[in-house]
């Protein structure tokens, strides 16, 4: 039976975070027809509430900069860190992902992004073979005027604000030192400009995606919000359309080179988080992660991997007491005077490590000590120093005090009675730190101990910039939990970001990226912005194999170079 067709396109984008839009960018200037989708009536996804950085080694800006990088570097540094753990983190992959950088950073500054280095922020795991300081970037801040008023209200907004995640590490600290003062002045100078010639500026994620949709609105590719994908439809084994729900109907759209899902996650999905993870799930992700692109692949035939991971990290409540929604937790427990205890009041981690490995860690222990949540601490100075996310909102610290996520006291041994933790055990522990800070030495975890601890430390702080005695009250005790920036499993696909079947052969006209798949990242999190560089670079590789389909492709260099 003849197919019936309501609209035909080349290729069809599912998502608008920076798989999606990086795909729809990418196969439009290949010459494809292509249409974007999006499940909700916000576009961006989670990388527009995200904190923007792309991890890039080797990229145009390391070299202009004479940064000293190099491709065998930075492909050693990721076998060091992430390992073989499936065929999502195959060397192929890797290298495609690193191969991918230069032209993707290229294309996209053609395009009209205006990229800039992260300088100062580290490689996750600096003092491992290859590691490096400086190798994520960043678009600069986006002034949204140059989108149409419809996108603009539409687009998802985290921060508005010109904020660069290269401002973050010392804008925590702007009243506490004077780099951070200066930091905090520049950036106070750089809004009002941005008043003062009638700007609508945004940054980190929200620049990305502003910036990327810029590019797609330019090239008249269209976008459908609450065009949620229903299905695909296959022919032979191959991916020829899909069924979308628009304006209120199913739509069938053919598709003659394939289709993308960069659809995002799942980490809104409570069902799946417990069946994966074990935990319903506290994430910093958008309400429409809940893993339709992932159940669509996999019911055309694609296999999946490490869907038991998450981009985990440390996360507290929102005052709106939102069960599922919380805000992350990154200087907060990096930042001298605070430490990290369990519910036995016994500490088990270097607080200042990647939140990868933070919330690895707290679920790890919670298997044989009740960790979840756990209690961060923060003495009086700390709460005078930095910049707290969690707490600064006003009325914060009361309403959370009323939802029992906070206990405030004037004593360590009170603090430990209002935590419910056996008062002896916590006095305990908190004496065994304090001798670690005032001697600089974390000798039970190694906090403050490489370059990347440091990152988010304070010269306040002396003779570690992450170490601080927790002894001058009143004191503080938020919970913690582990949450997420999204989740890190779904569809595996190869190089060229084609989805593949369990014995792993390639679903031909099927391809996905960002966290839709499997991460090329696998358990870990190598540096800033680990989670957009790949979603990014391999969005842009399975529009160019699209787009060349009808030869046969050996190298990336010649995918990559094809227009």
């Amino acid at each position: 039976m003849k197919q019936q067709w309501d609209y035909e396109t080349d290729y069809l984008v599912v998502g608008t975070g920076a798989a999606g839009l990086s795909a729809a960018i990418t196969a439009k200037r290949n010459g494809l027809d292509t249409i974007v989708i999006e499940s909700t009536d916000k576009w961006g996804g989670t990388t527009a509430i995200s904190g923007g950085g792309l991890w890039m080694p080797n990229n145009p800006l390391m070299r202009r900069d004479r940064a000293g990088d190099s491709f065998e570097e930075a492909l050693e540094y990721m076998k060091q860190t992430i390992g073989n753990v499936g065929p999502w983190t195959s060397e192929a992959r890797m290298r495609a992902f690193l191969m991918g950088v230069d032209h993707y950073v290229n294309m996209m500054r053609d395009e009209g992004v205006r990229w800039t280095r992260a300088k100062a922020y580290p490689d996750y795991y600096p003092d491992l073979p290859g590691g490096r300081v400086g190798r994520g970037i960043e678009s600069k801040p986006y002034n949204r005027r140059r989108l149409p008023k419809q996108w603009r209200d539409t687009q998802r907004i985290s921060i508005p604000a010109p904020l660069l995640t290269s401002d973050m590490y010392l804008l925590t600290r702007a009243w506490s030192t004077p780099s951070g003062f200066l930091h905090g002045a520049r950036f106070v100078l750089r809004m009002l400009g941005g008043f003062a010639t009638g700007q609508l500026q945004g940054g980190i994620g929200v620049a990305l995606t502003g910036a990327y949709m810029e590019i797609v609105l330019r090239h008249k590719t269209p976008v459908w919000l609450n065009a949620p994908l229903e299905d695909l439809v296959i022919e032979k084994g191959v991916v020829v359309g899909a069924c979308v729900k628009k304006d209120g109907k199913t739509v069938r759209i053919r598709t003659t080179k394939g289709v993308m899902l960069g659809a995002g996650g799942f980490a809104a999905n409570k069902e799946w988080r417990k069946k994966y993870h074990g935990v319903a799930g506290w994430t910093s992700a958008p309400e429409g992660q809940l893993g339709q692109g992932i159940s669509i692949g996999e019911k055309a035939g694609g296999t999946l991997g490490m869907m038991d991971d998450a981009w985990w990290g440390g996360t507290a409540a929102n005052t709106n007491g939102s069960e599922t929604m919380h805000g992350f937790i990154l200087n907060e427990r990096s930042d001298p005077w605070s430490i990290v205890v369990d519910q036995t009041g016994r500490r088990y981690m270097n607080e200042s490590e990647s939140y990868v490995d933070f919330g690895h860690h707290m679920l790890e222990r919670n298997k044989t000590t009740p960790a979840v949540p756990s209690w961060i601490i923060y003495d009086r100075r700390h709460t005078k120093s930095f910049l707290n996310s969690t707490l600064m909102v006003p009325g914060a610290k009361k309403k959370l005090a009323e939802m029992g996520e906070l206990v405030q006291a004037a004593t360590i041994e009170e603090l430990g009675k209002n935590m419910g933790v056996d008062p002896a055990v916590f006095a305990e522990t908190i004496e065994r730190f304090n001798e670690f800070a005032r001697e600089g030495v974390d000798k039970d975890f190694g906090r403050g101990r490489t370059e990347y601890d440091r990152y988010y430390g304070s010269p306040a702080a002396k003779p570690n910039p992450n170490l601080g005695t927790i002894e001058k009250g009143p004191f503080i005790a938020h919970k913690i939990y582990p949450g997420d920036l999204g989740t890190k499993g779904g569809l595996v696909t190869d190089e060229w970001a084609r989805v593949l079947r369990k014995d792993g052969s390639v679903i031909v006209g099927l391809y996905a990226a960002g966290n839709n798949t499997a991460s090329v990242m696998g358990h870990t999190y190598p540096g800033p912005g680990s989670t957009i560089g790949p979603a990014g670079v391999f969005g842009y590789l399975g529009a160019l194999h699209a787009s060349q389909r009808t030869r046969p492709l050996d190298t990336i260099n010649e995918v990559a170079s094809a227009k």
